[in-house]
């Protein structure tokens, strides 16, 4: 043994700094491996950022998105999708015995309904409306006076099965537009989900205002004593289930779909109807035939979705869920649903209960979120009036900040620490699975945005449109996450704006009213010529009322509104709506109405003041009571208008634009009280109307 040890040659011992060394490099080159695999990559535009729409004929004032090859429009995005029956037949074919509807009880899981058996069910159920004698023609309507719910969308469905049109009625319109509505479409069956709806539809029957009514289905049990009641009007009540037989027949796309009723904000609602648009060989546009929302104004819609979202890094997947809490009256609703049912997704309803969407948000985990900035205004209210100390209120601000920063390089997720550590809580709230939120309706402040985009750690799209161009106009693009725009036009809209000499907007500066021309946009009012003629001109274009700015990077600036200007007594033109979106960056505030008169020459406000911050910001000032007893104290009401002066001197009031005294009122205004439209819009007559007293009472003691 000793010999072989002494032939063996003697070899070197690796030393331990060296393996130690090579072990280091080799775990810093496999972390290095594993970063570059799985590093967040930023979101790919679907277009030049800085270039998002088109001049077309080199008109800067006149613009079309960047998408477009070219200045013709573009109609459809699946060539065999023309309508909205189309749409969710397509659904059904990729989703099947997949969930498509559903509902929950009260502290229950939601349950859903299936594309198979939804199809069932509408299928049957508009054989039944054959049977109780409606036509299946685009010129038959069919009432549905109910909350969202799944049998509202197969009632819809139903419908569409058999090309009938859809008017859609909701508990603001009052008792004299609805008469209107029933009178003017000359409707004979009605939808209601409840026994108390459908009384208040027969009252004005035995009234003898709707001759036409008949017959009453109701998603709900009914008492004998109302149905003897509609025996002895001569009107039919029946429970859904009685109606449901077989049939077919679908629609075509120039067929009526909708005759939707807006609200706006005042006086008789619009009843708004569509018409089939196409191009001749000089790329005029032409009208066809005057009909209501035609199924080709909602599949030529739904390209927003298609084109901004799939040419980018994103898309609707089939497991992607959305809650349905917006009215179904509307036809923003309506465009989510269709463009979910397109791709086989899911679409959940909340209980009825606005106090409890958060809760169903919880329990149904959506991926999408359609939302109106009030909403949007009110989580970030609850979220900084939650954060107390010094201490926490940096930290947040911190974690946002770097939030954005990644936000500003492309990069969109919810993994980073700070979602771990900071923004989890506020991300269940919503049910921890949102990948896309929409918020439209109203301009949103971009401070509320920024913060949002940061702490939820998912897309917001910004839109803009009105019922009048089937919802939407302009769209954020993917992408794009900077605030102060609601976006690009449509791949199936051009938008121009027009001069408005009366407040200094001039189309040759890029700004005045906003005008919209495109297959989505409607034909006029039913029956109403003189009202089509002040919406559209000769020429097609749809005046919206709304005062925009076209942006350098080709995006739209919601600047002002045109509607509701009034002149005070020294001749100063007032747009209250954009006065009232800076107030509401007031941090006491919840909601502002502001109030002129052409004999007075100053503003006045009514103020909701938020009650989840209402009492600590008291407590910073030194002063101490109960949100109610707050809201009489007159030193908290000028600590409230101080606040209020300052954030609109910051953003560039001018004196004649600031209110010069408030009324604090300690009820919100909301859709029950008659003083918001199903939308969350200020019913402004009605406010001025129902605080007239105190609105008097400010002008005499300040004159005083």
């Amino acid at each position: 043994q000793t010999c072989h040890r002494l032939l063996l040659p003697s070899l070197p011992r690796p030393s331990l700094s060296l393996s130690s060394s090579l072990l280091g490099l080799g775990a810093v080159a496999s972390l290095t491996a594993y970063w570059l695999a799985t590093r967040p990559r930023p979101m790919r535009p679907p277009c030049d950022l800085k270039a998002q729409s088109v001049a077309i004929r080199g008109d800067p004032v006149c613009r079309r998105s960047a998408l477009n090859k070219s200045d013709c429009l573009l109609y459809f995005y699946y060539d065999d999708i023309r309508t909205a029956f189309a749409m969710f037949q397509r659904g059904l074919k990729i989703a099947g015995d997949g969930p498509c509807l559903g509902f929950r009880k009260p502290n229950q899981p939601y349950e859903w309904i299936s594309y198979n058996e939804v199809a069932e069910q509408a299928h049957v159920l508009g054989s039944g409306l054959l049977v109780k004698g409606c036509q299946p023609n685009p010129q038959q309507f069919v009432g549905i006076f109910a909350q969202n719910s799944p049998q509202w969308t197969i009632t819809e469905l139903a419908c569409y099965y058999y090309s009938m049109a859809v008017v859609p009625l909701y508990d603001t319109l009052g008792p004299e537009a609805m008469v209107h509505i029933l009178d003017l479409a000359e409707i004979s069956l009605v939808f209601c989900d409840r026994e108390d709806k459908a009384a208040s539809l027969l009252e004005n029957k035995e009234k003898g205002a709707t001759p036409t009514l008949s017959c009453l289905v109701l998603f709900k049990d009914f008492g004998r004593a109302f149905a003897e009641r509609a025996r002895k009007c001569d009107v039919e009540v029946l429970k859904l289930e009685q109606l449901m037989v077989s049939g077919k027949e679908p629609p075509q796309p120039q067929d009526l779909a909708v005759v939707c009723f807006t609200s706006g904000t005042t006086g008789t609602p619009y009843d708004v109807f569509d018409c089939l648009r196409g191009f001749s060989r000089r790329r005029r546009l032409r009208v066809i035939s005057p009909l209501c929302f035609a199924h080709f104004s909602i599949s030529s819609l739904f390209f927003f979705f298609s084109s901004f979202l799939f040419q980018g890094s994103f898309e609707i997947r089939q497991e992607d869920v959305t809650i349905s809490y917006l009215p179904l009256a509307h036809m923003f609703e309506r465009m989510i649903q269709f463009s979910m049912f397109v791709h086989g997704a899911r679409v959940g309803f909340y209980q009825g209960d606005i106090s409890l969407l958060m809760d169903d948000m919880r329990a149904l985990k959506p991926t999408f979120f359609p939302v109106v900035p009030r909403l949007l205004n009110r989580i970030y209210d609850q979220i900084m009036a939650s954060v107390t100390s010094p201490f926490r209120r940096a930290v947040l601000h911190f974690a946002v900040r770097r939030k954005q920063a990644e936000l500003n390089s492309g990069i969109v997720r919810n993994n980073t620490l700070w979602d771990m550590l900071v923004f989890n809580k506020i991300q269940a709230k919503l049910g921890g699975n949102l990948r896309f939120v929409l918020t439209a309706s109203a301009p949103i402040s971009p401070t509320v945005l920024s913060f949002l985009r940061a702490t939820l750690g998912c897309l917001i799209f910004e839109g803009y449109g009105q019922t009048e161009c089937t919802a939407g106009c302009t769209f954020s693009m993917p992408g794009d996450f900077s605030t102060g725009h609601v976006g690009a036009p449509l791949p199936c809209a051009i938008v121009k704006v027009v001069d408005i000499p009366e407040m200094n907007y001039f189309a040759k500066n890029g700004e005045g009213e906003i005008c919209m021309r495109g297959p989505s946009v409607f034909g006029g009012y039913l029956k109403d010529p003189q009202s089509t003629a002040e919406a559209l001109d000769s020429d097609g274009w749809l005046h919206t009322g709304d005062v925009g700015q076209w942006l350098p990077n080709g995006t739209l600036r919601i600047v002002d509104r045109k509607k509701h200007i009034f002149k005070l007594s020294q001749g100063e033109y007032i747009a209250p709506e954009k006065i009232e979106n800076i107030y509401m960056r007031s941090v006491p505030v919840l909601q502002v109405f502001v109030h002129g008169d052409s004999l007075e020459s100053y503003l006045v406000g009514i103020v909701v003041p938020d009650p989840e911050v209402f009492v600590d910001w008291a407590k910073e000032r030194g002063i101490v009571g109960s949100y109610q007893e707050l809201c009489e104290n007159p030193d908290m009401k000028k600590a409230v208008l101080e606040d209020m002066r300052a954030v609109g001197k910051e953003a560039g009031l001018k004196s004649f634009e600031q209110v010069r005294d408030l009324h604090l009122h300690p009820e919100m205004f909301s859709v029950a009280n008659g003083l918001l439209t199903p939308t969350f819009k200020s019913r402004r007559a009605d406010i001025r109307r129902v605080f007239q007293p105190q609105i008097s009472k400010m002008y005499k003691k300040t004159a005083n």
